[in-house]
């Protein structure tokens, strides 16, 4: 499974499609999951705690700004990262092994 299959371009950055689950023992990036990266965060799914921790650990991940854009309410969302798209492709390719 390729990062075109995860991650598209976007005015200032990539879109990257994800599977989220809160209240793990560890946040981490763990890989393809069909057409998205699975995500584990500690927080729990109330208040935004998730979407919070989401956003800091694809920060961490990536090194740029990210936000969730679409999927508030569901494990199934859509991250925006802003910076160099390329850069950002390839770092998915990296992750996705």
């Amino acid at each position: 499974m390729g990062p075109s299959n995860i991650g598209r371009l976007v005015e200032g950055g990539i879109e990257i499609r994800l599977k989220v689950v809160p209240g793990a023992r560890r946040s981490e990036v763990v890989g393809a999951l069909g057409d998205r990266l699975k995500v584990r965060v500690t927080a729990p799914p109330e208040g935004g705690k998730a979407n919070r921790a989401v956003e800091e650990l694809l920060r961490d991940t990536f090194g740029v700004e990210a936000e969730i854009v679409a999927g508030h309410v569901s494990p199934e969302k859509v991250a925006h990262l802003r910076g160099s798209a390329e850069r950002l492709l390839t770092k998915l390719e990296e992750i996705l092994g």
